[in-house]
């Protein structure tokens, strides 16, 4: 049976460039090589009804988790989610702006919202953004209730839905992340449920997988086309 985690190796580590500030002690740090993650949209908590996600590194070890959660309870929703390491300790946990026209989101460093605020995340102005641009922008930093004066530092462009999407800084369009589908071979797919997150050198794979999980939840299933980015 082919394995779902990726194979490619990774190179030794160096401090973040951009995103800059580091979860202390744990085993994937930015560094100058690519960090090739397999994402499965699958919770390590095995109960019927769960939703989560299971994060794999390059060698198959366990390197961050989401454990049961759900989306049918408004109050367990409300309630955020808590991005974990392999091992069950928080790193992040992701609290939704109850009810936000714009799907906003922010980023809190540890296990509750009293710890410093990593970034907020939302999706753009629909009034303002062409159904061509960015499906969601991100503002790093704690300092970010002006939102609606800012640019944002980051953006999730294409569709996120079709596991096609890429995530850039506003600024210069450098590349931070790549959401594609899985590949056992040049021919198989794997479904929509388990794919690949590349975080390029000198990113945090932390802080991008949380804004996967976000993601994951802005970008529901509708009954109309998703928005495509260039």
């Amino acid at each position: 049976m082919s394995k779902i985690h990726p194979a490619e190796n990774q190179g030794r580590h160096r401090p973040s460039r951009h995103l800059t500030t580091p979860i202390p002690d744990h085993p994937l740090r930015p560094g100058p090589s690519p960090s090739v993650l397999t994402v499965w949209k699958k919770s390590s908590m095995s109960f019927q009804g769960t939703d989560g996600f299971t994060v794999f590194d390059h060698c198959g070890r366990l390197v961050f988790r989401v454990d049961n959660y759900t989306r049918k309870s408004w109050a367990a929703a409300s309630a955020g989610l808590l991005l974990m390491d392999g091992s069950g300790k928080g790193l992040l946990t992701l609290k939704p702006q109850l009810l936000s026209v714009q799907h906003q989101w922010t980023g809190y460093r540890g296990e509750d919202n009293r710890c410093s605020r990593a970034f907020t995340m939302r999706r753009p102005p629909p009034l303002l953004i062409p159904r061509s641009a960015c499906e969601a922008e991100v503002f790093i930093g704690e300092n970010i209730k002006e939102t609606s004066e800012r640019k944002p530092d980051l953006k999730a462009e294409g569709s996120f839905r079709r596991r096609n999407c890429k995530i850039v800084t506003t600024a210069t369009g450098e590349l931070v992340a790549q959401i594609s589908r899985k590949r056992i071979n040049t021919t198989l797919l794997l479904s929509d449920d388990v794919f690949t997150l590349v975080v390029h050198p000198g990113f945090e794979p932390d802080l991008v997988m949380a804004f996967v999980i976000i993601l994951d939840r802005i970008c529901r299933q509708t009954n109309y086309a998703p928005i495509l980015c260039s």
